[in-house]
């Protein structure tokens, strides 16, 4: 296959005759300013399609991911005064549980004062009158126990009278024992 001449003229210096390049096109003098017209329409077109297609697109995504993390703040910021507004209630709930508990108690201590009282109060009466049946019971013992020994003396000074050989008196041994209990 034959390939044909090209005109040097319209190739310039940097094409040899069979159309190939002598060393590195882009190192050509000749052909600089066609590399800088393209340069500069490859330019453009890259800064037109970045500002009319991919920073709007980056920009929209940054401004919802910037978004998404303000209202996450917020979110939890929120979150955080609900916790702290709970955090109180709770405090304020078991401090007033406490104090109801307090009250509770004191009314059931108050409660069992009364009725121990009421209690104490009922023993007392229930001893008292006890203790007014035991003495008069003591009482009538003494007394029965006076009577005896007053009986028991009679006897034993009329038999100690017999004993001695005499005749007892009885009159006057019922005197002098009645004379010698009350203390005569």
């Amino acid at each position: 296959m034959e390939t044909t001449p090209i005109d040097l003229e319209l190739a310039g210096t940097c094409v040899n005759t069979l159309g190939n390049a002598i060393g590195m096109p882009q190192l050509c003098d000749a052909w600089f300013a066609n590399q800088i017209f393209w340069l500069l329409v490859a330019l453009v077109a890259i800064y037109l399609i970045l500002t009319r297609v991919a920073l709007p697109r980056v920009g929209a995504v940054l401004a919802e991911r910037s978004g998404t993390i303000s209202n996450d703040v917020a979110a939890a910021e929120d979150l955080k005064r609900q916790a702290a507004d709970a955090e109180r209630a709770y405090e304020q709930a078991l401090a007033d549980a406490r104090a109801e508990g307090q009250r509770i108690s004191d009314e059931a201590r108050a409660a069992i004062r009364a009725d121990l009282d009421a209690a104490i109060a009922e023993a007392d009466k229930k001893i008292a009158a006890k203790s007014a049946d035991s003495e008069a019971q003591i009482a009538e013992i003494r007394d029965n126990a006076a009577a005896s020994v007053a009986e028991v003396a009679r006897d034993v000074a009329g038999d100690i009278v017999t004993a001695l050989g005499g005749k007892p008196d009885q009159a006057a041994i019922d005197s002098a024992v009645d004379a010698r209990v009350k203390g005569n």
